[in-house]
């Protein structure tokens, strides 16, 4: 099995071009029927009730017939896996994937490119800074497990929420490098050119994380993010920062010996690469870093009712435990592990966890980002 492990960024031409050519789907028209006989709009519907429960929304976005989604890497948390289940479920609704490897940022720049078209994508999965500051672009909606999603990681209308996440973490190659027990020994002369991180951290929610991390364990906090620019800056001007984005190839060539990433990504590449490079992944003591990935509908989706089936599907127990077989942590683990429905036997193999974690709420993220667009291009030019 192979591992990608970002959203690689790509020409925003190049995303549209590619969304143009990947997705076929047609829309249909918004209108379904709903409870006792009235019609739905799909596109406004806030909630299953809007169409009188979970069988109703099935039948409106059966009869759209597809589902146009962007930026699932298929071996990222077990998407593949995920994907497939839905079309399983579903085979009368097409999947139609598109740019996998785009970062969350492209996500947004896709839809706005593809506008009013049927080939724009219905739904998005993104890193905290870039659902922020993207609101205006998603549709309020409220899965009907809408109460086992902690109030941190959801907004509250539903215009973004919580599905899976972990915890940063550095993989690195043990016959390159001595395993790394703190973020200062990155700076020594043993990790010259061999450092990375995954993408841009203005774009990518894994560079994002990494330089929370940085910043958490460099003596600032999630209030200020900039102890963890300072901390690649440091790196960069050692010679130690190699700026090559991290794939199962560049690993398996030696030319990303240490990558900052999320464990569960960490953990696919060490089982991806078997037999032809080591792997190891170590959580740095101290405080931790911990992020989730968000969900949200394209408020101008061409196939609203399958954007809304997508994300009642998400986070349903089925996918929630899906998200676990890949190493990730779901975001309804504590009520499905109350309610006994969670895998106990994945849950309990999860890496165990820092004692102290942080996770960086709206404000905190918004502000980071912010700090992040002006101060991050020049600290490691």
């Amino acid at each position: 099995m192979t591992v990608l492990t970002k959203r690689i960024a790509v020409a925003g031409i190049a995303v549209a071009a590619a969304l143009a050519l990947g997705l076929t789907g047609c829309s249909a028209d918004a209108t379904a029927a709903g409870p006792s006989g009235t019609d739905v709009d799909a596109a406004t519907a806030t909630s299953l009730d809007a169409f009188g429960g979970l069988a109703g929304l099935e039948e409106a976005a059966k009869a759209e017939g597809s589902l146009n989604v962007i930026a699932l890497p298929r071996d990222w948390a077990n998407y593949g896996a995920v994907l497939d289940a839905f079309a399983e479920k579903y085979p009368e609704i097409t999947i139609n994937e598109a740019s996998p490897d785009a970062s969350s940022a492209e996500e947004i720049q896709a839809a706005d490119n593809l506008a009013g078209q049927d080939t724009a994508p219905d739904v998005f999965d993104v890193g905290a800074a870039v659902a922020l500051a993207n609101t205006d672009t998603f549709a309020p909606y409220q899965v009907a497990t809408w109460a086992d999603i902690p109030d941190a990681l959801k907004e509250q209308s539903g215009l973004w929420v919580g599905d899976y996440g972990g915890y940063m973490a550095v993989g690195y190659d043990p016959d390159a490098v001595p395993e790394p027990k703190s973020l200062d020994d990155l700076l020594g002369a043993e990790y010259k050119g061999k450092v990375a991180i995954n993408g841009d951290p203005t774009q990518a929610g894994a560079a994002f994380a990494a330089v929370g991390l940085a910043a958490v364990q460099n003596g600032g906090s999630v209030d200020d993010f900039q102890a963890g620019i300072d901390f690649f800056s440091e790196l960069n001007k050692a010679g130690n920062f190699v700026k090559i984005d991290p794939t199962p190839a560049t690993i398996a060539s030696g030319e990303t010996p240490v990558v900052f990433d999320w464990d569960y990504l960490n953990v696919g590449y060490a089982a991806g690469l078997e037999g032809q490079r080591n792997w190891e992944v170590t959580i740095l003591p101290g405080t931790g870093y911990a992020g989730y990935y968000n969900q949200a509908v394209n408020a101008d989706a061409p196939h609203p009712a399958a954007a809304r089936l997508w994300q009642e599907f998400l986070y349903s127990d089925d996918a929630q435990n899906l998200w676990l077989a890949g190493g990730a942590r779901p975001v309804r683990a504590e009520a499905m592990a109350e309610a006994d429905t969670i895998d106990e036997e994945l849950f309990a193999a999860l890496p165990t966890v820092p004692g102290e974690t942080v996770v960086p709420d709206a404000d905190q993220a918004a502000a980071a980002s912010a700090l992040l667009g002006e101060k991050w291009a020049a600290a490691v030019q």
